[in-house]
């Protein structure tokens, strides 16, 4: 069984599934969220960016939105799935954020190792997500958002304490992408033009566009993309003003922000926030 959660303020999407969640990987595609998937009793055999990979039972890796995966076969499996908007729309930690190292640290796959006890454990919180997505009340985000960060932190400290990490063949073309989010995460507020962040790769803009060509999205859309997922957080979150917003997020006239936010959202600053206050 499929369990989703979808929070409409903002766009935020996380589900639960198994391996019927994986079929539609049968031919290798980027993957589009955040995934953790989490070989319960059996191995899984996948393939991440064209790489064959056996996850072994008792064992959970955690893939970015712009790999490549592909299931092959396998059964018993947990897949755990969540956009930025979900998770990455409240501060964390660098580690346990979606910039941590489960995520954009590195350039190997993250493979958790889970003994006897922290299997248990991990189950038992699987239990209580199982039950959060079943309950619906004005709180389950933030619940879910919670137990996210649980799983993460968990994950986190197991990789560190391990090092669970499986080394395949390095892409030149991921290892960029995932710096460019990584240096992205760490600068949208002060930087929004592309040749900052060319820059700091040691690329050309035009290289660094290339390079996002089969995405769908240019880096310039991602950065404005950060830009107003943090705005909305701070319109849902805090009871600053779209002044004080826009110069937290590095404008210095607030209709520059409102202008971007429109373009992605279809409504302004203050609709947006107009339109929390009557649906909640």
């Amino acid at each position: 069984m499929i369990y989703t959660f979808k929070e409409f303020s903002t766009n935020a999407i996380f589900s639960i599934g198994n391996e019927d969640d994986l079929q539609s990987f049968n031919n290798a595609k980027q993957t589009e969220l955040y995934t953790f998937i989490w070989a319960n009793s059996k191995a899984i055999e996948i393939h991440i960016d064209s790489i064959p990979f056996t996850l072994q039972p008792h064992c959970i890796l955690a893939l970015t939105p712009i790999q490549y995966l592909q299931y092959v076969h396998g059964k018993d499996v947990f897949v755990y799935q969540f956009n930025r908007e979900f998770y990455c729309i409240k501060d964390h930690d660098q580690e346990v954020s979606c910039v941590g190292i489960l995520f954009f640290g590195n350039t190997n796959i993250p493979v958790i190792h889970l003994d006897k006890i922290e299997q248990h454990k991990f189950k038992i919180l699987h239990e209580v997500f199982i039950d959060e997505l079943e309950t619906k009340d004005n709180i389950q985000a933030e619940m879910l958002r919670m137990l996210m960060a649980r799983f993460i932190i968990k994950s986190t400290r197991l990789l560190k304490a391990k090092e669970g990490i499986v080394e395949t063949a390095k892409s030149s073309k991921i290892d960029l992408l995932r710096s460019f989010n990584f240096l992205v995460e760490q600068h949208f507020k002060t930087e929004h033009s592309v040749s900052f962040y060319a820059e700091k790769l040691f690329k050309s803009p035009k290289t660094l566009s290339n390079n996002f060509a089969k995405l769908n999205h240019s880096p310039l859309q991602i950065i404005h993309e950060r830009i107003v997922l943090e705005a909305k957080r701070l319109l849902i979150y805090s009871n600053k003003s779209a002044k004080e917003i826009a110069y937290e997020v590095g404008f210095d006239d607030a209709s520059h922000l409102s202008r971007l936010f429109k373009k992605h959202t279809s409504q302004s600053p203050s609709d947006f926030k107009k339109q929390l206050k009557t649906s909640s």
